[in-house]
C-alpha cells in the first residue's frame, strides 16, 4: 500500500496505520481522511490482518484539523457538508470488524482527540496528552466527541473538559476511563504492538462480533448525535468569533470573542 500522507506496514497479523504529516503535527485535511478511509476499506478486506494499530509519526499522534483552511467564509451549509464527509471515518474506525488500537503520543487535540476516543483501545505514552481544544478557537466539539465523552464520563465531567478546553494528562485520562494503558514513552509502540499481538491471535469472528456488539448499541444515539453536532457545527464556521479564534491562534495571543 501507498499513501502520500500514511504509511502502512503489516506485520504477522497486524496492520500499523502511521499518520504523516509530522510538520503539521499530523492536522487532519480531507487528503488525509480520505486515505485513512481507503487503507482502513483494504485492511478490512485483507483477511492477513487481524488487528490494526493507529499513531502518528513524529511528536503528536493529530492536533486536530488543520487551522490553516480555517477562518475563510464559511456557510453553515458547506460547513456541514464537509463534517459529514469527515464523520465518515469515525464511523468506519467503529465498524471495521477488526480491533483498533491507538498509540497516542504527543498530542491528541480537538479532532485527534476524537479519533483516539473512536478506536477500539488506547495505549499512551506518559508524555502526551488530550485535550478539546474547540472552544479555544469558537467551535463546538465535532467528530464524535460530545457523544463519546457524554457516554464515558457523565455530564458535568464531560462538559468540563469541553467548556474549559484544559489538558489531560495521560494519566489522568486513565483515571477517567478513555485511556487502558500508560507506557514510557520509549515503550509506546512495544505495548501497543502487545496488544494488537494478542488480539490478532485470538478468536476473530468472536473479536469482531464483540467490538460490533458493543458499538452497535452505542451507536443507537450516535448517528442522532452527529446530526446534531453538524448542526451546531455550521453555526460556528459563520461566525465571528471563529474568525477571531483562528487570526488569535496564529498570532499567537489570547483571542477576544465578541459572541458574534
Amino acid at each position: 500500500m501507498s499513501f502520500e500522507r500514511l504509511e502502512v506496514q503489516i506485520e504477522n497479523g497486524v496492520g500499523t496505520i502511521r499518520l504523516n504529516r509530522p510538520e503539521n503535527r499530523n492536522a487532519m485535511v480531507p487528503a488525509l481522511r480520505t486515505e485513512l478511509l481507503q487503507v482502513l476499506s483494504d485492511l478490512e478486506q485483507d483477511d492477513q490482518v487481524r488487528a490494526i494499530i493507529l499513531t502518528g509519526e513524529g511528536k503528536a499522534f493529530c492536533a486536530g484539523g488543520d487551522l490553516s483552511s480555517m477562518g475563510n467564509q464559511v456557510t453553515a451549509l458547506t460547513g456541514r457538508q464537509k463534517l459529514k464527509l469527515s464523520h465518515e471515518l469515525i464511523l468506519a474506525i467503529l465498524q471495521v470488524r477488526k480491533p483498533v488500537v491507538a498509540a497516542v503520543n504527543g498530542a491528541a487535540a480537538g479532532a485527534g482527540f476524537s479519533l483516539a476516543l473512536a478506536c477500539d483501545l488506547v495505549v499512551a505514552a506518559r508524555s502526551s496528552f488530550f485535550v478539546q481544544s474547540f472552544v479555544h478557537i469558537g467551535l463546538v466539539p465535532d467528530l464524535g466527541s460530545v457523544y463519546f465523552l457524554t457516554q464515558l464520563l457523565g455530564h458535568h465531567r464531560a462538559k468540563e473538559l469541553m467548556l474549559l478546553g484544559e489538558r489531560i494528562s495521560a494519566e489522568q485520562g486513565q483515571q477517567l476511563g478513555f485511556v487502558n494503558r500508560v507506557v514510557e514513552d520509549e515503550q509506546l509502540l512495544e505495548e501497543a504492538r502487545a496488544i494488537a499481538d494478542q488480539l490478532a491471535k485470538g478468536p476473530s469472528i468472536a473479536v469482531g462480533l464483540t467490538k460490533d456488539l458493543v458499538n452497535q448499541t452505542m451507536m443507537r444515539g450516535l448517528n442522532e448525535s452527529l446530526e446534531l453536532e453538524a448542526f451546531a457545527q455550521g453555526l460556528c464556521l459563520e461566525s465571528e468569533d471563529l474568525k477571531e479564534g483562528v487570526k488569535a491562534f496564529f498570532e499567537k495571543r489570547r483571542p477576544q470573542f465578541s459572541g458574534r
